[in-house]
């Protein structure tokens, strides 16, 4: 089995934070984090920063598959259509560079993280912190995109990978 290199991204106008962990064999590897902080001009310049920085992770750490959270639909319709343009923008790094992207919502990457998709911010970093057995705490912005990538990493794998083919077999009682 050859490990997978995968990048997860927790896009945001304001701040889109980044983490790529290495899965083999069952086990998580950390690799690295951070954050693209935007925090003025107009937003074509804003879209462009994260383009041209998640470019530039990518073709540092060289992932495989690339995991994206979703956008939920905010109360504020303005703040939705603005996430969906940095979510794009993202996107569209990966799908420059010819990787695979898969999107998880909130919800899906808490549960597969914390156990309920109704954890606090943190909560889902101390997890992040202990499945990846970081000597501290990552920002949020940079385990909320760690979560991501830990939640394909389990999620495509074994029953996950079986629900998204299509199938899902079950062994009946003898």
């Amino acid at each position: 089995m050859t490990s997978r290199r995968i990048l997860g991204i927790d896009p945001g106008l304001r701040v889109t934070g980044f983490g790529l962990i290495v899965a083999e064999r069952g086990r998580l590897r950390y690799v690295a984090s951070g954050c693209i902080r935007n925090t003025s001009g107009e937003l074509p310049a804003r879209l462009a920063t994260i383009l041209r920085d998640l470019s530039s992770v990518i073709v540092a750490h060289r992932p495989t598959e690339v995991a994206v959270e979703k956008v939920f639909v905010n109360v504020n319709p303005q703040s939705t259509l603005l996430l969906g343009q940095a979510r794009g923008a993202a996107i569209s790094a990966a799908v420059l560079a010819d990787l695979p992207v898969i999107e998880y919502t909130a919800l899906q990457i808490k549960q597969a993280v914390v156990g309920h998709g109704k954890a606090a911010k943190e909560q889902v970093q101390e997890m992040v912190r202990r499945l990846l057995a970081l000597p501290a705490t990552p920002s949020t912005d940079a385990a909320d995109a760690l979560a991501c990538a830990i939640c394909h990493a389990h999620g495509s794998e074994g029953v996950g990978a079986l629900v998204r083919g299509g199938r899902l077999h079950r062994a009946r009682a003898p």
